[in-house]
């Protein structure tokens, strides 16, 4: 029962996350849109910086932007922070859920660090505040007055918690608190900088002082880089699903070139939204990026000996006999068995496993023939499976796996 529902309160908080993030991420983008396609066409009122007009469902929008506040404070206004707040609980409730409730499986590598479940845990949440108390002292300190010195400053220590979170982490917890990381920056710079900024400025218009133009210039700072940090936010929170992203070696500068990718990519539209101009550039460097992040996912240790040439053709003729009659196949069928099939059963052995894992089966030999492929991309290639290496899979047995996969040319059944 609890499994059950488990795995359906992981469900709703999972579906819950990803709308208050759309939420979020769209009105994000809206705005630093609004921001940067300000124009001055004529003369305007006193205190606005631009004017913007938009046509959306059939109407038109008349948006005007005052640079510092209005001369009064108006009887409506909307403020823009719940979709912040409301992503980060729902993405902390699940990262507990997931991650910390589920630690032996997704967070703790024992190649890697040793670590208890409580020990995982409060490195991965000492990791997290720590990643917020760095970049905002950064973000006051000298630094702040030179936007490109700054954001070097920020993706250097952000390669560099990455680069540490991989070295107690498994590839896939690490990926996650990467991400984690630089979603409470976001979040916190919205809870600790923009909201109260703003909040002082509704005080001194209530009051009848002039507002600081300061203030709104360290939000403005502030909401740019979660602009540019969202996009690889949902790389790496989307990067779990995908073994050949976390279990490799170099995912830390996997996430590094992330950032890039996300920054040409979010530099292309804000330039166009700002000037008209479309820097087609941008999207062959993030292309370049892609690929050399394809390069890295696969460079660690993937040496498969070249299949005889019977094996070759017996392969041509029918891919699963060649897996199937490989000299190497007993062995390999003995691995998966013991390491994989307590999880990956019809009645799943392993506790709180209710389901095999996307009804995966590597009970029988016709099994593990059939799912040859994704037992190359999980256990091979990438270090995905057992997660956190739980079951103790070898280097030797990985090794017996791949010499078994050559004989069908490494190209194995169902994926």
């Amino acid at each position: 029962m609890w499994t059950y529902f488990y795995d359906w309160l992981s469900f709703a908080v999972r579906w819950t996350h990803v709308v208050t993030a759309i939420a979020w991420i769209g009105s994000s983008f809206y705005f630093i849109a609004l921001d940067l396609g300000l124009r001055r066409p004529r003369e305007l009122p006193a205190g606005v910086g631009g004017e913007a007009w938009q046509v959306h469902g059939g109407g038109f929008y008349h948006v005007q932007k005052y640079m510092v506040a209005p001369a009064g404070m108006p009887e409506d206004l909307t403020w823009f922070k719940w979709e912040s707040y409301s992503t980060w609980l729902s993405g902390a409730f699940l990262l507990f859920l997931v991650y910390y409730l589920g630690a032996e499986l997704f967070l703790i590598d024992p190649e890697r660090a040793n670590l208890s479940p409580f020990e995982a845990s409060a490195i991965g949440i000492g990791g997290i505040a720590l990643g917020w108390l760095v970049y905002d002292r950064l973000c006051k300190s000298p630094l702040r007055r030179n936007d490109t010195a700054l954001l070097a400053v920020l993706f250097v220590y952000v390669v560099l918690a990455s680069f540490l979170f991989s070295q107690v982490f498994s590839g896939r917890g690490a990926m996650l608190h990467t991400g984690a990381m630089i979603a409470t920056i976001m979040t916190a710079n919205v809870f600790f900088t923009i909201i109260p900024n703003q909040k002082i400025v509704v005080a001194d218009l209530q009051a009848g002082r002039t507002p600081e133009a300061r203030l709104g210039a360290e939000a403005k700072q502030r909401s740019l880089h979660n602009n540019y940090l969202t996009l690889p936010v949902v790389f790496l929170m989307l990067s779990g699903h995908y073994p050949l992203a976390f279990a490799t070696t170099w995912n830390w500068a996997i996430a590094g070139l992330v950032l890039l990718i996300g920054a040409v990519i979010r530099h292309y539209f804000n330039t166009m939204h700002k000037t008209g101009k479309q820097l087609w550039w941008c999207w062959w460097a993030a292309g370049a990026l892609f690929v050399l992040v394809m390069a890295l996912s696969g460079a660690p240790g993937w040496r498969t000996p070249a299949p005889p040439p019977e094996a070759a053709e017996r392969w041509t003729k029918d891919p699963e006999l060649a897996l199937a009659s490989s000299a190497h196949f007993d062995e390999a069928e003995g691995i998966v068995q013991s390491r994989c099939s307590m999880c990956h059963a019809r009645q799943p052995l392993w506790p709180g496993v209710g389901i095999a894992p996307k009804h995966v089966y590597l009970e029988t030999a016709g099994d593990i023939v059939r799912n040859a492929s994704l037992i190359e991309r999980q256990a091979v290639r990438s270090h995905a499976m057992p997660p956190g290496n739980v079951t103790g899979l070898e280097p030797a047995e990985r090794e017996v796996l791949a010499a078994w996969l050559a004989s069908g040319d490494g190209r194995g059944g169902g994926s």
